[in-house]
């Protein structure tokens, strides 16, 4: 179980690395193409979900690794299911009915936190 653990909350960070960091580096015009829903969201919104991306991903990965207040990584988890619900609500209010990623990564956080709480 711990190694499915560290193989699915790997997946989720290096995800969450790459997409808050480029949230928190990209201008709103290099962010459009991938994201629509940045047009109508201040700045100030998707830098802030970026960082909380990065935090999250730092939180699955560094305190299990050092065994210093683990709870943080089920944390982390539990925080990128609620992200990806309230990610969904967004999109679906958009119209725009492509959300296989957000259930996608929703279930994975939530596996994720399956797996943290099993084994530690």
């Amino acid at each position: 179980m711990e190694t499915a653990h560290w193989i699915i909350a790997g997946l989720l960070a290096l995800f969450y690395l790459y997409g808050g960091g480029v949230k928190v580096l990209r201008s709103r015009e290099r962010l459009l193409p991938m994201m629509e829903w940045v047009d109508t969201t201040p700045m100030l919104a998707v830098r802030a979900i970026g960082t909380l991306e990065v935090l999250g991903a730092i939180g699955l990965i560094l305190p299990p690794l050092t065994g210093i207040a683990p709870w943080l990584a089920v944390a982390a988890a539990a925080g990128f299911v609620l992200l990806q619900i309230g990610a969904t609500r967004v999109h679906l209010r958009r119209g725009d009915r492509q959300i296989a990623l957000n259930l996608t990564l929703l279930l994975t956080a939530a596996v994720t936190v399956w797996t943290a709480t099993a084994w530690a």
